[in-house]
């Protein structure tokens, strides 16, 4: 039992998540429990507004669960401290760069930040791990580029090379696919199922491109208005549960080949 605790990386004990003020509290989700392992690629999936962010939010502290908690290496998220917490986990939002005036090494090297200096000076540790994160995200060649001269796809790759430097045991993304093509789309989602397997880190994300996630994740988080699944998806495949998440009447689950379709 010990054993298989210490193998949970992040993981999440009768988890309510939601809203709550003073005359009034909205639920979003409850009992949730998932447990993530080291080394896997997590998808999370579900239907717009079911309460995918909402998750994310409370499983990186950006807000607080209704009840229940989130454990991280063994400790409740709610005894970290911010720079503790920036050491354990890193994020990787959708939201533009606060200053793409930076060249991609610098914006980088930002990930570095909980372990610099008062001043910020950057160690030859630093700097290995810097330039560690732009070779395994195939972007040495763009580091002395001004981040506004990138395209969506480059600066999603830069920014997971910030995560990378960072050196969490966890990367969290929220939907680090959008507003790419589908060729963009199945690079970054590849590109971070090798990064799993390479570093043995934990990465979990947020995707609304379920027949890729399905391709390409260990493990897969489904949120639905009933319930949170989490399970292999060959094994989510044959409970059924893909099929629960959009209503029938246009869009249908295929199960032998494992994707959605529009019905005519």
């Amino acid at each position: 039992m010990e054993g298989q605790k210490q193998h949970n990386i992040l993981q999440t004990i009768d988890l309510s998540i939601g809203y709550s003020s003073k005359k009034d509290e909205i639920l979003v989700g409850s009992n949730i429990n998932i447990a993530l392992h080291k080394g896997e690629l997590v998808g999370l999936v579900g239907a717009n507004g079911i309460g995918k962010s909402t998750l994310l939010r409370t499983l990186t502290k950006v807000q607080n669960p209704l009840r229940g908690s989130v454990i991280l290496n063994n400790k409740n998220l709610s005894e970290y401290q911010s720079l503790e917490l920036a050491k354990g986990l890193s994020l990787v939002l959708t939201e533009p760069v606060a200053s793409k005036n930076l060249t991609v090494f610098e914006l980088v090297a930002l990930g570095r930040q909980p372990y610099t200096n008062w001043v910020g000076n950057l160690s030859d540790k630093d700097l290995e791990s810097v330039h560690l994160a732009l070779t395994q995200t195939n972007i040495n060649d763009l580091k002395h580029k001004k981040c506004f001269e990138l395209s969506d796809g480059q600066l999603q790759k830069v920014m997971i090379a910030r995560a990378l430097a960072q050196d969490t045991d966890v990367i969290i993304l929220d939907e680090p696919t959008t507003h790419l093509d589908m060729y963009h789309k199945a690079y970054i989602l590849k590109l971070l199922q090798k990064l799993a397997k390479d570093t043995q880190k934990t990465i979990l994300f947020s995707t609304h491109e379920i027949d890729l996630a399905i391709q390409l994740c260990d493990t897969m988080i489904v949120m639905t208005k009933d319930d949170v699944v989490t399970d292999s998806p060959c094994n989510l495949i044959t409970k059924g549960t893909f099929e629960t998440l959009f209503p029938k009447d246009l869009i249908a689950f295929d199960q032998k080949t494992g994707s959605f379709r529009v019905n005519k």
